[in-house]
């Protein structure tokens, strides 16, 4: 076995086997909450954390968002979204988006596991499902949702010196969120706290191939 195919198994063995269940869900409280909070129940959502190997080198896949979109527009997210009633759960909306969004292929994708629910100050429930991609072509940004794609070394984000902090104002409060700088990009906001938690969680003390 090979040192990418160890550092994939250890990354798999950390995860949860399932997506947590909906009376642990129901205990999060989100990272931050708006004037006079929500309308509603959370809205489920799922985005993948798509670990790409090329032979022994493995990068993670970020999309820079449309500028068209309504919401989030030109930030930097994983491949996801909503998870529609179609879907058989987290990780085949989030390989249904990714398709989608970047053309990825879904038998190149090997399902390892999920983070722990992150539910956010936008009102949506997002289970990050991670998965190992081996490309079989190259990917496609869909330009209605998608304006780049690009992957960031493994090794950057198994690091705490690939991690700063950064501090905004929101509504006259003080907030921050970790982030992650690669090649003129910030990995910020909900993308970047959970790219923190899977360093945290799964990649922490490791060291990449």
């Amino acid at each position: 076995m090979s040192a990418a195919d160890d550092l994939i198994e250890r990354i798999r063995s950390r995860l949860l086997p399932s997506p947590q269940a909906a009376e642990v869900t129901a205990t999060l409280t989100p990272d931050w909450i708006p004037d006079g909070g929500f309308s509603g129940p959370p809205r489920d959502a799922a985005v993948l954390v798509a670990i790409v190997r090329r032979g022994e080198a493995l990068s993670v896949l970020y999309t820079e968002r449309s500028a068209k979109l309504r919401s989030h527009s030109g930030q930097i997210a994983f491949p996801g979204g909503k998870i529609d009633p179609g879907d058989s759960g987290p990780g085949d909306a989030a390989l249904r988006e990714a398709g989608e969004e970047v053309g990825l292929v879904r038998a190149d994708a090997r399902m390892l596991g999920y983070l722990p629910a992150y539910f956010t100050g936008s009102n949506y429930l997002i289970t990050p499902v991670v998965a190992e991609v081996v490309p079989s072509r190259p990917f496609v940004a869909n330009p209605d949702e998608v304006e780049s794609i690009f992957e960031v070394p493994l090794a950057l984000i198994s690091s705490e010196a690939g991690f700063s902090t950064l501090h905004f104002r929101r509504r006259d409060e003080d907030h921050s969120t970790w982030q992650v700088a690669h090649e003129g990009l910030v990995i910020w906001g909900i993308t970047g706290n959970l790219t923190r938690r899977f360093y945290e969680q799964v990649l922490k003390d490791e060291v990449p191939v």
